[in-house]
């Protein structure tokens, strides 16, 4: 009972890691410009940060995509939207031993001269995408206020000094022309608001008039306004709009123009304004640890929240839980059905509750051996210790099946208890030592290490526990009595 709540209890400083990240060579580097970016700017970036990865002697070769994210070349892959001001790189380092240095050099020459641009480099991942280890989703009716929350919440994180690159999905406003259309005289002028449109347009983002070909390509040709021009509000007043009659009307006449700023990009969650806020962690940390040592001043500032504001989180910690909460629904009917075997086999209540006390020693090995390696408890670790449950339960069935069969055969309780514990000891031993030894091969691996290490440590404890506990509990349950001068 002592080492059972010892275990629970160093459960606690057992790392959480839901998936680990992949031992491919490949690092992935996110290039994020301001919402307003134009992807010429961002091509530009590119150049630079091409001439970085051209000149590190541990990279083998890189594709880029400018205004887009990579192709889905790999099944857990993050896919990214879209858009002018992203640029997203697929570096192929020379191994998994140089990976690391890549990633710490890259991210020290991106965090000096690259002001402008959110850079993030990190390796592939197993699993879920789950892109920034750390989001909480901030939302509320008004997108102002959701902002200017979604900022202060980002000083909470950054309260603690493992987390690093913070940063929102949206945030800047952009400065605009705002056109405020006056509907009655633009009718009594014969004028649509398309025809307003087109034309503003046309000056501002141009229009295509006709195209050219390009060996199997055709190019777009495309008249507009020189940067001068767009770049002024005033030609925008004096620009002349044809109406009904053949006359020319200037704009400023049907339309009042004014500079305004507003958020170019607006991202909902049930259709309120959603600003997520999301980081990473420091090398050697994990999003769990760090939303636990957060927790107390995320809930302190939910407190102060207005009315119909809210902070969720999201990123690692929400996709564990969801993973988590799929295998555990199943829980239930996993413990009927077992349940329904063993007392089909065992045929009494009383055995029955026996089997099931021995489970629990498995968490001992469980907890040593992954503090010992320093693996995490993850998905694929729970699902290790879900099947060492089921080998413990089968050595502790067999145990008393064979206790049963030799007090049938008219031997002596208490004697029974020993020579059936002594006539399946090799057995069970043996069974247990290969399944152990069957999973030394994958222990080194970054997947299916965490799995190992739990199944072997937790049979090595849980097997050697079964063959002294299950007795004593045996002969204690039953008040079996030692034979006198024994």
């Amino acid at each position: 009972a002592g080492l059972f709540a010892l275990s629970v209890v160093a459960m606690g400083f057992v790392g959480q890691e839901f998936f680990p990240k992949s031992d491919r060579p490949e690092v992935m580097v996110d290039l994020t410009l301001p919402r307003t970016a134009s992807i010429k700017s961002t091509d530009a970036v590119v150049e630079r940060v091409e001439k970085l990865l051209a000149a590190d002697p541990d990279i083998d070769h890189w594709s880029f995509y400018v205004g887009q994210g990579a192709v889905r070349f790999y099944l857990p892959l993050d896919a990214q939207l879209a858009n002018d001001f992203f640029a997203q790189a697929v570096v192929v380092t020379k191994g998994h031993a140089v990976r690391q240095a890549v990633i710490d050099r890259l991210e020290k020459q991106l965090s000096t001269g690259f002001d402008d641009v959110m850079a993030r480099v990190t390796p592939l991942e197993l699993g879920p995408p789950v892109g920034w280890p750390l989001k909480f989703r901030v939302s509320g009716p008004d997108p102002d206020k959701a902002r200017s929350l979604a900022q202060q919440f980002a000083q909470v994180l950054g309260s603690d000094a493992s987390v690093r690159n913070i940063n929102y999905d949206w945030n800047e406003p952009a400065k605009v022309i705002k056109v405020e259309v006056d509907q009655d005289r633009a009718r009594a002028l014969g004028i649509s608001s398309q025809q307003l449109s087109e034309t503003i347009n046309a000056i501002l983002s141009g229009s295509k008039i006709t195209q050219m070909r390009d060996d199997t390509y055709l190019v777009d040709i495309v008249a507009r306004a020189v940067d001068s021009e767009r770049a002024s509000i005033d030609t925008l007043r004096g620009l002349t709009i044809s109406a009904s009659g053949g006359r020319r009307v200037p704009l400023e006449q049907v339309a009042k123009l004014s500079y305004q700023t507003e958020p170019p990009l607006i991202w909902r969650r049930g259709r309120l304004p959603t600003v997520t806020v999301q980081a990473d962690v420091a090398p050697g940390e994990n999003a769990t640890t760090v939303s636990r040592r957060l927790e107390s001043a995320i809930t302190a500032f939910k407190a102060e929240l207005p009315a119909r504001y809210s902070v969720e989180q999201g990123g690692v910690i929400e996709d564990s839980a969801k993973a988590q909460a799929s295998i555990f629904v199943v829980f239930p009917l996993m413990l009927f059905i077992m349940a329904t075997v063993l007392m089909i086999q065992l045929m009494s209540f009383q055995r029955l509750v026996l089997v099931l006390l021995t489970a629990p020693l498995a968490i001992i090995g469980v907890a040593g051996a992954l503090l010992l390696s320093g693996a995490p408890m993850g998905f694929v670790a729970i699902l290790g210790v879900m099947s060492l449950i089921g080998m413990v339960i089968r050595n502790s069935v067999i145990l008393i099946a064979q206790i049963d069969q030799h007090i049938a055969a008219g031997e002596e309780p208490w004697a029974a208890v020993i020579s059936a514990t002594t006539h399946r000891l090799r057995p069970i031993l043996l069974t247990a030592a290969a399944a152990i030894l069957g999973m030394i091969p994958i222990a080194p691996t970054v997947f299916w290490g965490p799995m190992a290490y739990a199944v072997m440590g937790g049979l090595m404890v849980a097997t050697v526990l079964t063959l002294v506990f299950l007795p004593t509990l045996y002969v204690t349950w039953f008040g079996i009595k030692a034979p006198a001068g024994t």
